[in-house]
C-alpha cells in the first residue's frame, strides 16, 4: 500500500471514530436533557419530535423518512464523499437514538427527567450545549447528522455564510411550527432559546478550529528556520526583505500562516534553533486559500 492511500485510510478512519464520537454526544444531549422535558429544538429531530408530541409516531421514524428525501436532493451538490458519511451518520443515529429512547423511558411511557421536575431551563442549557458541540465535531470531520445539516453544508458550499446562520433560518421555521401543537408561548421561547445556544456553541467550536494566526518571525538563522517549518511542519514560508531603523541593518523577516492549534509546535521548533528569536503572533480573521478555507464568493461570468 503507498503512503498516499495509507494516510488516506487514516484519515477516513479517524473521521469515523470522530463522527460516531459527536453522534454518541448529539444522542445524549438530546435524549436526556432536551426530550423528557419537552423542549423543541430545529433540525430533523426537533420535527421528529414536533410530530412525536402531536401524533406518538415513533421519533426515529419520521427521522429516516425525512432524511431519505433530503439525501436523494443533495445526492447531486454534495458528492459521494460527504454522503457516504451522512448516510453512515443518519443510520448510527437511528438506532443510537431508539436505544436511548428505551433507557430513558419509564414503566409508565414517560421520560425519566434527570433534573427533576421544574428544571426545563437549567435542562435545556446543558442540553443544547452537547448537541451544539457534537454538531460541530461532525462537521469537522466532513461528516453530517443530516436533514438541516444537509442544507446548511450545501449552502456554506457556495456561500461564505456560516453553518450557524443557516441553521437560525431553518430552524427558526421549525421551532415556529411548534406553537399551533403546544398553544403555548413558554415553548416557543423555549425553542427560539435553544436555536441561539445550540448555533453559538456551533459556531464558536467551528470556528475555534479552524482559526489561524500569523507569524512573523525575526531571526539571523531564518535560513534554517524556514528550512525546518517547510519540512517539519509542510507549511509554505515567504521571506521578506526588512531595514532595521536603529541599527540600520537588512534582515529577512519569516511571514507564515499557520493554523491557532499548530502555535505550540512553531513557537517549539523556532526555539530549538534560535532561542534569541523575536517572534510576533497575531490573529487573522480569515485565510483563503490553498491548505485554509475556500473562497466563497461569486465571480460574474464573462460575457
Amino acid at each position: 500500500m503507498s503512503e498516499e492511500k495509507k494516510k488516506y485510510y487514516l484519515t477516513e478512519a479517524k473521521d469515523y471514530l470522530m463522527i460516531t464520537l459527536g453522534l454518541m454526544m448529539f444522542t445524549f444531549g438530546w435524549t436526556v436533557f432536551l426530550l423528557p422535558y419537552e423542549i423543541v429544538t430545529g433540525g430533523v429531530a426537533g420535527i421528529s419530535a414536533i410530530i412525536f408530541y402531536a401524533t406518538g409516531f415513533k421519533i426515529e421514524n419520521s427521522y429516516a423518512i425525512i432524511n431519505g428525501v433530503l439525501l436523494l436532493l443533495a445526492l447531486k451538490v454534495l458528492g459521494w464523499r460527504f454522503m457516504m458519511k451522512t448516510i453512515y451518520a443518519i443510520v448510527a443515529l437511528y438506532f443510537m437514538l431508539k436505544f436511548a429512547q428505551e433507557l430513558v423511558m419509564q414503566d409508565d411511557g414517560t421520560f425519566y427527567k434527570l433534573l427533576g421536575e421544574g428544571q426545563d431551563f437549567m435542562s435545556l442549557v446543558i442540553g443544547c450545549c452537547i448537541t451544539g458541540t457534537s454538531l460541530a465535531i461532525v462537521f469537522l470531520n466532513n461528516g453530517s447528522t443530516g436533514g438541516t445539516d444537509i442544507i446548511a453544508a450545501v449552502v456554506n458550499k457556495y456561500h461564505n455564510i456560516s453553518l450557524g446562520r443557516v441553521l437560525i433560518a431553518v430552524d427558526f421555521l421549525i421551532v415556529s411550527s411548534c406553537l399551533p401543537i403546544f398553544h403555548d408561548w413558554s415553548k416557543l421561547v423555549f425553542g427560539f432559546c435553544t436555536m441561539f445556544i445550540e448555533t453559538t456553541m456551533l459556531d464558536y467550536v467551528m470556528n475555534a478550529r479552524r482559526e489561524s494566526v500569523q507569524f512573523l518571525i525575526f531571526s539571523r538563522k531564518y535560513q534554517e528556520i524556514a528550512n525546518a517549518i517547510g519540512t517539519k511542519m509542510e507549511h509554505g514560508v515567504t521571506i521578506l526583505d526588512g531595514h532595521g531603523w536603529y541599527t540600520g541593518e537588512e534582515v529577512k523577516v519569516l511571514c507564515i500562516l499557520a493554523k491557532k492549534n499548530e502555535s505550540v509546535n512553531m513557537f517549539r521548533l523556532i526555539k530549538m534553533i534560535d532561542p534569541n528569536a523575536f517572534v510576533s503572533q497575531s490573529s487573522v480573521i480569515g485565510v483563503y486559500g490553498e491548505g485554509f478555507d475556500p473562497i466563497k464568493v461569486k465571480v460574474p461570468k464573462k460575457s
